[in-house]
């Protein structure tokens, strides 16, 4: 085990011995023996150098699984996420947000850094050629973030979150993680009532997305299903960057947003 790996296990084990983190999310966690590793490659920018008395995290990962190309979706994601980034960058609230993004096959665009310095994707640095590990890489997405949380916590710094997860399939190559496992996670996190889990389905009629993200533990009212048409997918990123944008605004606002979903006015 290398160092940066005990520097995150010892983390959650600190937050399970402060009552931060259950056991049963503890557990549900370290379940991957190398997610401290995969954690680490996201954390990013040290507390040190963030200097907002506030900070929310927004974290996205992006399918890039071969049906994502095979229906001609990879620029439509793209630019979707860069449509996100765009929304981030003009709020009136960036200069408190840090985002990062992590391929749903495990690969790190770029770790948590300030929304000015987010890294737009394009043809070079996202190909969509991989699998589909949902269960397994949204539990590295879930504990980076949790992780990341934590951090800033243990330094007196108050942070909210929002996190995205993109898929057109079900589960097909997670080897370590079940729904029910990432359900448990999810739980402790609304728990907290600082965490919002959304997803998005890219529905072509194949599978039942709501039923696959509500084992999940994702929030009804957290679910996006476009249809696998280009109006539909910009239109479920638009609805994201606004949520995203609105849970920035301070934490009643958060507490509205987290309760309606997609729908708040």
């Amino acid at each position: 085990m290398n160092s940066k790996t005990t520097n995150v296990s010892q983390l959650f084990q600190t937050a399970e011995e402060e009552g931060l983190l259950s056991k049963k999310a503890s557990q549900a966690l370290m379940v991957m023996p190398d997610i401290g590793a995969l954690i680490q490659a996201g954390l990013g920018i040290p507390i040190d150098d963030v200097t907002a008395s506030e900070v929310i995290l927004v974290t996205v990962m992006p399918d890039d699984s071969g049906s994502i190309s095979g229906a001609n979706n990879e620029q439509l994601v793209r630019d979707g996420q860069n449509m996100v980034i765009d929304s981030l960058q003009a709020s009136k609230q960036r200069d408190n947000i840090l985002m990062h993004t992590r391929y749903l096959n495990g690969k790190v665009l770029f770790p948590y850094r300030p929304i000015d310095q987010a890294v737009r994707m394009d043809g070079r640095n996202y190909q969509a050629t991989g699998g589909t590990p949902l269960y397994d890489q949204t539990m590295v997405m879930l504990g980076t973030v949790i992780a990341k949380t934590l951090e800033f916590e243990n330094n007196g710094v108050p942070v909210r979150t929002i996190s995205l997860i993109i898929t057109d399939g079900r589960d097909e190559h997670s080897k370590k993680v079940f729904a029910t496992d990432v359900a448990k996670v999810v739980e402790e996190m609304l728990q907290s009532e600082k965490h919002i889990v959304a997803a998005m389905g890219i529905d072509d009629g194949r599978f039942d997305f709501k039923t696959i993200f509500r084992n999940m533990g994702i929030p009804k009212q957290w679910i996006l299903t476009p249809g696998n048409t280009p109006s539909e997918i910009r239109k479920a990123f638009q609805v994201f960057s606004q949520s995203a944008i609105r849970a920035s605004q301070g934490s009643a606002a958060f507490s509205a947003t987290a309760m309606g979903g997609f729908g708040t006015p």
